[in-house]
C-alpha cells in the first residue's frame, strides 16, 4: 500500500514539474471548485434526507450520490429524486 501511495505522489509531483505556473494555478482552482461543490452536495443530501423523512422518502447520503450531485448539479438532483421515488 505504501508503494502505491509513493508512486501516486511521485507521479503527481512530476506532473506539477511539467506544468507552468498558470496551468498549476488553473488546475488547483478547478480542484478547489470541485471540492466546494462536493461539500455543498453533501450538505444538500443531508437536508434532503431530513426533509424527505417527513414524507417517507429516503435519500441516501454516500459518496456515489454526492459525486452525482456535485458533477451533474440540478439534473443529478432530479436523478436522485427519481431513484428515491421509483426504487
Amino acid at each position: 500500500m505504501k508503494i502505491i501511495v509513493l508512486i501516486l505522489v511521485g507521479a503527481f509531483l512530476l506532473l506539477l514539474l511539467m506544468l507552468d505556473k498558470k496551468q498549476v494555478k488553473a488546475m488547483f482552482e478547478k480542484l478547489s471548485i470541485f471540492w466546494f461543490r462536493l461539500a455543498f452536495a453533501f450538505l444538500g443530501l443531508f437536508l434532503l434526507n431530513i426533509a424527505g423523512g417527513f414524507i417517507g422518502i429516503y435519500f441516501p447520503v454516500n459518496i456515489a450520490s454526492g459525486l452525482l450531485l456535485a458533477i451533474l448539479g440540478i439534473p443529478g438532483l432530479a436523478a436522485l429524486c427519481a431513484f428515491a421515488l421509483f426504487l
